[in-house]
This record gives structure tokens, sequence and C-alpha cells, in this order.
């Protein structure tokens, strides 16, 4: 089977947001055909939109899978459900978990349910800045590096790089 390369950013808000982003990280790393190769540095944040809520911790992981897209938007989503995550929820929203695909190789797709790459990611420092600290992968749209997009990105919010981290833990195996 096949396996890609995909970014996703990772993100809370509610709670002890640095094990939300650990829980859901270790179960990403769970899936199946799935292995975490890389997890940024993780950022404390301002939220977007609803400005009036507790400051955001992100970062933004690197997966290798076998799973098609759509299957690992469900996935996603799963485990955001698992974490506490209503199914439905306001946009700009307070949150326990978000996770959001943001690159899948050089895929450019849109149906429905999902868009990549994610659609504003040019506009968003707080998975921009992430993402270069795993890699400087071209944008399939815009056709610039991260790094390009990122010097040119309006957004104006500060981010606070944060001294705990999330692991990466090693997969469980059967005995």
């Amino acid at each position: 089977m096949p396996t890609h390369q995909v970014f996703i950013g990772i993100g809370s808000n509610i709670g002890k947001r640095l094990c939300y982003l650990q829980e859901a990280v270790d179960q990403l790393a769970c899936l199946e055909e799935t292995s975490l190769c890389a997890v940024s540095s993780v950022y404390m944040t301002e939220p977007i939109g609803v400005t009036e809520q507790n400051r955001f911790f992100n970062g933004v992981i690197l997966l290798e899978t076998g799973l098609a897209p759509e299957k690992l938007r469900q996935q996603c989503k799963t485990i955001e459900q698992e974490l506490g995550r209503p199914v439905t929820y306001p946009r700009w929203s307070s949150r326990v978990i978000d996770l959001d695909i943001l690159l899948y190789d050089n895929m450019c797709l849109h149906t429905e349910t999902l868009v990549i790459p994610h659609p504003e990611l040019h506009r968003r420092k707080f998975v921009l800045v992430p993402l270069l600290d795993i890699a400087n992968p071209v944008h399939p749209v815009m056709q610039q590096s991260i790094r390009q997009i990122l010097e040119c990105c309006d957004d104006r919010s500060v981010l606070i790089r944060i001294k705990q981290t999330v692991e990466i833990k090693k997969k469980q195996t059967a005995h």
C-alpha cells in the first residue's frame, strides 16, 4: 500500500490543552496504515474570530499514511468526538481538540466535506510557523513554499513557543 505524507494541524483551548494534544497525537499514531513521523513545537496563540475565549495551544504533525483523504478526515473527526468535541459547533468556538488536514502530498481536493490544501492555511501563522518546524513543503495551489507564504502572510498574531512538548510515543506491538 503506497503511503502519503500528510500534515495535520492540531489545536486546543479548553481544559488541559497539552494533554488533549498529546492524546490526539497518540490516537492518530495508532491508526491503521499510519505512522507518526514528526511533531512541531507547541505554540500558544490568540483565538481567531471569537476573541473572548482562552488562548489556543497549536502545533502541526506529519504522518505517513495509506489512508485515503476522506477516511483520514473521518478518523480525525472520530478522535475529536472521543476527546469531547461535539459533532456540531459554532465556527471559531472554543474546542477541546481540533484536527485539520492541511496538506496531503501535493493533492488538491474539493468535496462537500473536505478541502485540501486547507483553505485557510496561507492566512494562519498558527499553522504556518509550526509547519516550518517540521518541513517547508510547496503549497500545491499557490506554488510557493510555506516559508515564502509566511513571509507574505497578513496575520499579525503573536505566537509564543511553550516549553512543554507533544511526544512521539512508540507504537505498542503485540507479543
